[in-house]
């Protein structure tokens, strides 16, 4: 499979490797700084650039017939344009904000406890995460998951805030940047007599990667706009 890289970082590399040991092409590694002619043969691209590139990114892979697999947090603003559009060229769009296989489970058991904590008005909930000091965006595209999956649920809880707040109904998220961590999720539910935990701790990048790729190799010959509950059959 001849695979487009766009956004060419620690995760564009991570995803290189993992493309080429499993005998795939690699046509293209596109950054910002590329000036050069993006290939348009390839069977998949890999869209991992930055906030300000993604939507650009993705709508060249569309108008192309390039099927795209992004990962890139930061723009999701943007999200149901590029799904009409995506729909209104008959392409096809795969998005998630993270694509360990792992993460995925820790986000159906994040929603499985926001449902039991529904009638439980006893209990506040937080979210942390921390990242590597690179990553541009606060919070994590994976907290944001988290966070609107539990204020869909909980009645208490309106809406998510990255800065400290006395507003019982917001949800707080509070990000740290410390190298070289590459992605640690925490949802902590609290009460006067006990808390409850639930931990996702990335150990490298290679999850990332691979879930990406596994994603691509999927994704080929499929139209349309999908996501990790198309690919997982959850």
């Amino acid at each position: 499979m001849k695979i487009l890289i766009l956004g060419y970082g620690k995760m564009g590399k991570a995803i290189e490797t993992i493309a080429l040991n499993s005998g795939h092409e690699v046509i293209g590694k596109i950054t910002s700084k590329t000036n050069t002619n993006i290939p348009t043969s390839a069977d998949v691209a890999i869209e991992f650039s930055n906030p300000e590139s993604a939507v650009a990114n993705i709508m060249f892979c569309i108008d192309h017939k390039i099927p795209v697999v992004s990962g890139t947090t930061g723009w999701l603003s943007h999200k149901k344009d590029i799904d009409l559009y995506c729909t209104q060229k008959n392409g096809t769009f795969f998005y998630a904000s993270n694509y360990s296989i792992g993460v995925n489970i820790f986000f159906k058991v994040n929603q499985f406890l926001a449902e039991k904590m529904k009638s439980q008005g006893s209990y506040d909930v937080e979210i942390s995460e921390i990242h590597h000091t690179q990553k541009k965006d606060s919070p994590s595209g994976t907290a944001i998951t988290l966070a609107e999956t539990i204020t869909g649920i909980l009645p208490f809880k309106k809406e998510w805030s990255n800065i400290e707040t006395h507003d019982p109904s917001a949800l707080v998220i509070k990000s740290k940047r410390i190298d070289p961590t590459p992605g640690t999720h925490t949802v902590k539910y609290t009460s006067a007599t006990d808390d409850i935990d639930i931990t996702h701790t990335a150990h490298s990048r290679e999850g990332f990667a691979k879930g990406a790729v596994l994603v691509a190799e999927w994704i080929r010959n499929k139209k349309g706009v999908l996501s990790m509950d198309d690919f997982l059959n959850f």
